[in-house]
């Protein structure tokens, strides 16, 4: 496998083991942008050498880990307290993503195209690249509804602010480092810290980016971003819209808020708590990186089951894909967070695969044109670690040249990796039409 780095989700599992087996100064890295300059959270893990792993003969085992400081309790809630929590003063800031009543009450009034981005980390730089080419060959369109999740959260307000913003979605995707993500050691909560992404947020989520975004909301369009609520066990879909349009240095701090909440990759960066209300109690409330509750977001499950009928309320259904998707072998090290790493890697390939797939039927059942782009097998650059700029770099003239050339998308989630070229799954001639756009 030419890069090594894992996304999320099993880095919960992975830093666990981690806790237990890995000694003081053994290699381990987070990057965190993801899955998202999220970060974009991933976790890489390279396996410490064999004699720290108490190997017969490899002499003393390795110090315990120093303890890690008390946090301090957290304010007690019920679940009823939790599915009535509002935050202070911008009460509409967010739903939960499996309400229907919510979602259909947020959408614009009119329909329009809509844009769907991926966790991804790093590779964020692909969707980054994707739009600049959209915007080069003038086939970018005004999207009525942009969602994003993880690295997709953190791309998201430059994709909906517009071409204005190309430059510093282009910098943000490929001139960032790991050190503008984390700074390594561990927390009470997590294996890194993630202020530096605070740090680097606060500055790309300007007071002029805020109320361009404001701006857009008022005119119809809107901006989503998940995040996943770790105590209700719950997705929340943040309308950064509303937010933006209440104004105010606390909405802004909200805002910035949100975006590091779906970034928060859990156990590799802290959770990001939130202050909220509910039931006349004042709490918070512990939300993680969104790719927990799916790589992207469309809409909640229920509209999106095969059973429904409903009918999204758009002219087309743009999803960028900012992961690979092809298998990649490689013979996996007999240590746990190699064995779990791989495991969740290949997990995420399959749930990315299926929510395509989903995501699929609902636009065929919408009458709706479907259109995905994914990085292309054939790129296969290593990276040297943790937000490479000469990786993301590379990746973004891919996503560019894709985004430039006669067909940036597809028409149908892509093939799956044991389809063979020769055999082709046969499909009715209604249902296979050109490439798209």
């Amino acid at each position: 496998m030419k890069k090594q780095t894992r996304w999320m989700i099993g880095a919960v599992a992975v830093t666990g083991i981690l806790s237990l087996s890995v000694p003081p100064g053994a290699p381990f890295v987070t990057a965190g942008y993801a899955q998202y300059a999220q970060y974009g959270p991933y976790v890489r893990v390279v396996p410490p050498p064999r004699a720290a792993r108490g190997k017969k003969g490899a002499g003393p085992p390795a110090a315990a880990p120093a303890p890690q400081p008390e946090l301090p309790p957290r304010v007690p809630f019920s679940a009823a307290d939790a599915a009535a929590a509002v935050i202070p003063g911008i009460a509409d800031a967010r739903f939960w993503a499996d309400s229907a009543t919510d979602f259909t009450a947020a959408l614009p009034s009119r329909p329009g195209p809509w844009l769907v981005l991926s966790s991804g980390g790093e590779d964020g730089a692909f969707g980054a690249g994707l739009l600049n080419g959209l915007t080069a060959a003038g086939k970018r369109p005004d999207y009525s509804v942009v969602i994003g999740v993880s690295t997709g959260a953190l791309m998201a307000p430059f994709a909906f602010a517009g071409p204005k913003y190309d430059d510093a979605l282009r910098k943000a995707s490929t001139e960032i480092t790991s050190a503008d993500i984390y700074e390594a050691g561990r927390t009470g909560e997590a294996f890194a810290d993630s202020w530096p992404l605070k740090d680097l947020i606060a500055k790309q989520m300007t007071p002029e980016l805020f109320g361009d975004i404001a701006a857009a909301y008022r005119s119809g369009r809107r901006l989503f971003v998940v995040s996943y609520d770790l105590d209700a066990e719950r997705s929340v879909v943040w309308n950064m819209g509303v937010i933006a349009a209440h104004g105010g240095d606390d909405a802004l701090k909200l805002f910035r808020t949100a975006l590091i909440a779906s970034a928060s990759l859990p156990g590799a960066f802290p959770p990001t708590l939130i202050d909220v209300e509910g039931n006349g109690k004042k709490f918070q409330e512990m939300h993680v990186d969104g790719g927990v509750g799916g790589q992207f977001f469309v809409a909640p499950p229920a509209l999106m089951a095969s059973t429904s009928d409903y009918r999204l309320p758009a002219t087309e259904l743009d999803i960028v894909v900012n992961t690979g998707l092809k298998p990649e072998f490689k013979v996996v090290e007999r240590f746990a967070p190699s064995i779990l790493t791989q495991a969740v890697g290949a997990a995420v390939k399959v749930d990315t695969r299926l929510m395509l797939d989903r995501s699929y039927i609902l636009a065929k059942r919408s009458g709706i044109g479907f259109n995905v782009a994914t990085i292309p097998p054939s790129f296969d650059m290593p990276s040297r670690g943790s937000f490479d700029p000469a990786y993301m770099k590379a990746l973004f003239k891919v996503g560019y040249d894709q985004g430039e050339s006669a067909h940036p998308f597809a028409n149908r989630p892509p093939p799956d990796p044991s389809q063979s070229a020769l055999d082709p799954v046969p499909r009715p001639a209604a249902d296979n039409p050109p490439p798209s756009r």
